[in-house]
């Protein structure tokens, strides 16, 4: 199974910021994503980066990327996560909205398990009162047209790691075990979904 991890937006991105600045979430997102390839890696699994660049590369070429892999391997060997962390409000002001999310495309897919299993590890790793769900259709997955998820051909989730626009998220998206939380459930998920 190829394991692609896409680290979301990129240095010349506009906003995607904290509102004191210090907090730039490409960065955070390349962090994330390097640390997750390399652990999947030291476990033996197929895991790369969707993306290399620094840049922010257009949503229509990250899923040409991914349907390249799936066209070559086969789109039931293939999945995608791609990697967020949140904002909410004008982006000025520090803001109370918080917690972790997860998306698919809209209708029920194989990303529907894979988003699962991926809310199951943040439960663990965040706790329950920290994961935000959506169950109007049975499961705790946001369903929405975006870009990523509805023109990738194999499974593709996207996470929303916490808010950097509200100041306790931020405080754990910066410390060293919050990263490796975020990091430790998306490990522990993608492998719980290839062990199905």
């Amino acid at each position: 199974m190829k394991i692609l991890i896409d680290n979301g937006h990129g240095e010349n991105t506009p906003g995607k910021r904290s509102p004191d600045g210090r907090f730039l979430e490409f960065k955070f997102n390349r962090e994330i994503a390097n640390r997750i390839v390399a652990d999947l890696r030291d476990r033996g699994y197929d895991a790369e980066l969707l993306v290399e660049e620094d840049d922010d590369v257009p949503l229509a070429e990250r899923c040409r990327r991914a349907n390249a892999y799936s066209q070559a391997l086969g789109k039931q060997n293939v999945i995608l996560v791609s990697i967020h962390a949140n904002a909410f409000g004008n982006g000025r002001e520090w803001t109370k909205a918080r917690g972790w999310s997860i998306y698919t495309s809209k209708g029920q897919t194989r990303a529907d398990l894979l988003a699962d299993d991926l809310a199951k590890a943040a439960m663990k790793y965040l706790g329950s009162k920290a994961v935000r769900g959506d169950f109007a259709d049975g499961d705790i997955d946001y369903e929405e047209g975006f870009y990523i998820l509805k023109h990738t051909i194999s499974p593709a989730v996207l996470t929303e790691n916490l808010f950097f626009t509200n100041e306790d998220d931020l405080k754990f998206l910066e410390s060293g075990a919050g990263k490796q939380a975020i990091v430790d459930l998306h490990v522990e998920g993608i492998i719980e979904y290839l062990n199905r």
